[in-house]
C-alpha cells in the first residue's frame, strides 16, 4: 500500500462587511459579515474545502467568485512563504 503524498496547504478565512471583501477577518469582523466562508488549498492549487455562508444577506455568483479570488490570492501568499 502505497503512502499518501503529503503536500503544503494553506487556509484563510474571507468575508464581506458592508459591500467590502475583507481577506483574513479577525472576530470582530466575523460576528458583523453579510458573509463569511473558509478556503483550503493545496499548493497545486486544488481546493480542499470550500464553506461559505451568508449570515446577514445573501451572495450571488460574482461576489462568491470575488471571494473565491482574494482566497486563492491569500493562500497563494502563504503558500509561497514555504
Amino acid at each position: 500500500e502505497a503512502i499518501p503524498e503529503i503536500l503544503p496547504l494553506a487556509a484563510v478565512s474571507v468575508g464581506i462587511i458592508d459591500g467590502q471583501v475583507l481577506l483574513d477577518l479577525d472576530y470582530s469582523e466575523d460576528s458583523r459579515a453579510d458573509a463569511d466562508s473558509n478556503f483550503v488549498m493545496d499548493n497545486r492549487e486544488r481546493w480542499i474545502e470550500i464553506q461559505a455562508t451568508a449570515e446577514g444577506a445573501p451572495i450571488n455568483d460574482q461576489q462568491f467568485e470575488e471571494i473565491k479570488a482574494f482566497a486563492r490570492k491569500g493562500i497563494n501568499e502563504l503558500l509561497g512563504m514555504w
